[in-house]
């Protein structure tokens, strides 16, 4: 079954700017769904169409089976969406919050705070039940934003960027957080995520956007299997040195798509054991200095380059 379906999608605003062009995907349900792009892909106004804020201007769109501009109401009894900016009360405890949000949703009263022990316990908000928000780190203050959203037991749960910021340890707290809604509540997670190694480690099925259509779709190991090629990586000191060295060696390797990412550049080869040969002379020949060179195999962030960036040459 799925909990959502998109067909041929177009919204186009009154300003004349078009978000979407024609975006139609799957969402299984009970998986982690990660929707990847750029800023500006459209990935914002595909969150705002599916949590029934605004109509998109044609396509169909279905949720658990139904037509969500048809069953509008029952659609938003079946989702919760947690925002980038947290919604909580921090004057209230969060004993205090979880309860307001149970009559917002007219959840019986020994029905929520059955949930409330569940939800404290499973997530391990114990220690911070009865104090006020504000003492909360940023990273409990999300842990305790996405508990308030599965109060009412949502069969959808929109995640947007909810790792951002986020140090490493309270990221790696979020994941197994997700992995638990979705294993335990049986719960579909739709994400959007800037995180590529975090859409790697946590999707079931990814997504990758640009200009407002979905250009590729399909597992982290589908996705992958998309660049056949190794790459060759040669990194630099710095992001100014690669993108200055990398116009010098396209220079030389004209066939081969060519990628500066960060301090590295990035060579997409048919033949990598050669090219690194090749690549390794051409930069003694010059005298160009270099830290390191390898041959990798293809990793998601290859194929959401790929797919989002245009042209031979590209800086990202």
């Amino acid at each position: 079954m799925y909990a959502i379906e998109t067909e041929n999608i177009i919204k186009q605003y009154k300003n004349g700017i078009q978000a979407l062009s024609g975006l139609s995907l799957s969402v299984k349900a009970g998986e982690i769904f990660s929707l990847l792009g750029e800023n500006g892909a459209g990935k914002s106004t595909l969150i705002r169409i599916l949590t029934t804020y605004i109509r998109p201007t044609s396509g169909k769109v279905t949720m658990l089976g139904r037509n969500i501009y048809a069953d509008a109401a029952w659609v938003r009894s079946q989702i919760a969406c947690v925002a980038q900016r947290t919604s909580i009360d921090t004057y209230l405890s969060l004993e205090e919050n979880m309860l307001f949000q149970s009559r917002l949703y007219k959840i019986p009263k020994a029905e929520a705070k059955k949930r409330m022990e569940k939800l404290i316990t499973d997530f391990g908000l114990e220690r911070y039940r009865k104090y006020p928000v504000s003492s909360y780190s940023g990273g409990v203050k999300r842990r305790l934003d996405i508990a308030l959203n599965m109060m009412s037991n949502p069969k959808i749960l929109f995640l947007d960027e909810p790792t951002v910021g986020m140090d490493i340890q309270s990221r790696i707290s979020m994941w197994e957080m997700m992995k638990q809604i979705r294993n335990d509540f049986e719960t579909t997670i739709f994400l959007t995520t800037h995180y590529l190694e975090e859409a790697d480690s946590l999707s079931n099925n990814i997504c990758i956007m640009k200009d407002g259509k979905a250009v590729k779709q399909g597992t982290p190991t589908e996705l992958r299997s998309f660049l056949r090629e190794n790459t060759v990586r040669v990194h630099f000191p710095n992001i100014e040195d690669a993108k200055k060295y990398m116009g010098i060696l396209k220079s030389s390797f004209r066939k081969e798509e060519i990628i500066a990412h960060n301090s590295a550049v990035i060579i997409h080869s048919p033949d990598a054991q050669s090219d690194m040969e090749c690549v390794i002379s051409f930069l003694a020949e010059h005298h160009i200095p270099f830290q390191g060179i390898e041959i990798a195999q293809p990793t998601l962030e290859d194929v959401f380059l790929r797919l989002t960036q245009s042209g031979k040459e590209k800086y990202i």
